[in-house]
């Protein structure tokens, strides 16, 4: 027998760990987008409505929040696809799909919806501040310069790890959510069991709920990381895996900020109306400590959506209209870009200046605004990931329609029904 007779035999597993590391690399390379978008949902308006509907309405909602999880890692999924099959963002696609009218009208609602957010996040900068005692119209103008120069001026890059880092302390509610020892055979059947309080204020949390989770910045965000990452067609299905788990991750935290409230609030019937009220869920974890790390994590998740919501909304806009973008760039090089970036962090940090304003109600409310106008760019979502012409033979399945087409019709009805109710209430003697 010749030497090298056994040396197929000994290439083969090479070969084999040769490529399961290429493999390992390229899903290394591609996992992030979908991760990133998800977590960074979870900020001050989306811990304000999930901590409201746990102190309200206890373990009531979590069958919605299961569901939710289902929809938004289709929802995600499609504009993950987009991107990948297109290399475009979801904005160029509405104006070569639709044209510049119809870009205005889907530009328009994203500014709405992402300005309400801003707000949101101001709101929370505020609400953060006013647990150590500093008046917010000292932590908010600080937090809105900062956030300006930081971006435009500074290197974002670095100081963003910091501020996710400080955002990850809200992870404190899992542990929380275990140690108050909430009666898991009561949650695990309201999370499978829908029940459905049919009154105004139910429907406000509901909408809340739902667009606090599936927000409209979100789809323009992930394609365009999409894109910018490099991801084809051929390494998709790595960014598929990379959108599921980020829509588990989210809603995972949630599902415990859902608990932890419900089984310390509601049950001492606590309602919830300052971001002290919502650090009295991690007492568990934290005793004496519990609104200061509350305060810290709600700040670091407000800073850093204060910083890339604007950034992704004006690139999106930018992009829509062929619009010259950058942060290095001077106001005379791209004045849109830097203008309605500069705008929404100036108004935003603006409207949460208003004195007597209830910080808690404001972040509740902008979640709602979030939750009225989604099903109108998931309307342009699905009429592009059903076109052939754009997705060829990656158009939307049955199941993946079915999903996301009632999702729309279920959220303008629900919306509806909201704006009914609040006619009623505002007419009732």
């Amino acid at each position: 027998m010749s030497p090298t007779s056994d040396l197929p035999a000994l290439q083969e597993p090479l070969i084999s760990l040769r490529f399961n590391r290429k493999r390992w690399r390229l899903m290394l390379a591609t996992l992030g987008p979908g991760i990133i978008t998800a977590s960074a949902d979870n900020d001050a308006g989306g811990i304000a409505t999930y901590a409201t509907a746990g102190a309200t309405y206890g373990y009531d909602l979590l069958w919605a929040l299961l569901v939710i999880t289902v929809v938004l890692a289709v929802v995600q999924e499609m504009v993950a696809r987009m991107g990948a099959v297109t290399g475009r963002g979801l904005s160029a696609l509405i104006r070569e799909r639709f044209g510049v009218r119809w870009t205005t009208f889907a530009m328009g609602v994203l500014l709405l919806a992402n300005v309400a957010t801003c707000i949101a996040e101001f709101a929370g900068v505020a609400a953060a501040g006013e647990v150590f005692g500093i008046p917010r119209w000292l932590s908010v103008p600080l937090a809105a310069v900062g956030v300006w120069l930081l971006v435009v001026k500074g290197n974002y890059r670095v100081v963003e790890k910091v501020f996710l880092g400080l955002a990850l302390v809200l992870f404190t509610y899992v542990v929380s959510g275990i140690l108050v020892h909430p009666p898991w055979g009561q949650v695990l059947r309201a999370a499978v069991t829908p029940t459905i309080h049919w009154d105004h204020d139910f429907l406000l949390v509901l909408v809340a709920y739902i667009g606090t989770t599936i927000t409209p910045w979100m789809q323009f965000f992930l394609q365009s990381s999409v894109v910018d990452k490099g991801i084809t067609v051929k390494s998709y299905g790595y960014a598929k895996l990379d959108v599921f788990v980020g829509a588990f991750l989210t809603d995972f935290v949630a599902f415990f900020i859902v608990v932890a409230t419900a089984a310390t609030l509601h049950a001492r019937h606590i309602h919830i109306d300052s971001a002290a009220d919502a650090a009295l869920a991690l007492a568990p974890i934290a005793g004496p400590y519990a609104q200061s790390l509350f305060a810290v994590g709600l700040l670091g998740a407000s800073l850093l959506a204060a910083s890339v919501l604007p950034l992704s909304t004006t690139y999106a806009i930018c992009e829509a209209f062929g619009w010259e973008t950058g942060v290095n760039k001077g106001f005379d090089e791209a004045p849109a870009f830097l203008g309605i970036y500069t705008a929404m962090i100036v108004l935003g940090a603006s409207v949460v200046l208003i004195p007597g304003l209830p910080l808690f109600a404001v972040l509740l409310a902008s979640q709602d605004i979030n939750g009225v106008l989604l099903p109108v760019i998931l309307v342009f979502m699905l009429l592009l990931v059903n076109d052939r012409r754009i997705m060829g033979v990656h158009v939307n399945g049955r199941g993946f329609n079915l999903v996301a087409w009632g999702t729309t019709i279920v959220l303008s009805v629900l919306s509806v029904l909201l704006l009914v109710g609040s006619i009623w209430e505002l007419l009732a003697p």
